[in-house]
């Protein structure tokens, strides 16, 4: 149950701490990555509080991770380029779902260890 607070709780930390003028929306953008978790429907049995997901469902696999990375490092990438400045808005949103993402796979990858 506390893996789960964590989840609504930890974004809401960070959007607060770090994105202070947008905190709401940041929160609530980084929240919606639990969607995530959708892949669980995949497994069989869906829920098991013994199995590590990281690794195990598709959306929290390596590759997956490294493309969570990817989107939270656009905005680096934009910034370089005045051409690509018309994107900066999109950028962020991508921005805060990628951080939200690595936020969830951090909080999932301590279950592994528990």
């Amino acid at each position: 149950m506390i893996h789960i607070i964590l989840h609504f709780i930890i974004p809401l930390l960070i959007a607060f701490l770090f994105y202070r003028k947008r905190w709401r929306n940041a929160t609530l953008i980084m929240i919606a990555t639990m969607l995530v978790d959708a892949d669980h429907l995949l497994a069989d049995p869906i829920y098991d509080p013994s199995r590590c997901s990281i690794g195990f469902h598709p959306l929290h696999t390596t590759p997956a991770i490294v493309f969570y990375v990817f989107m939270f490092a656009l905005p680096l990438f934009l910034s370089w380029r005045d051409d690509l400045q018309k994107y900066q808005s999109a950028a962020r949103i991508v921005h805060l779902a990628g951080l939200g993402l690595l936020i969830h796979m951090v909080l999932d990858i301590t279950d592994c260890f528990l």
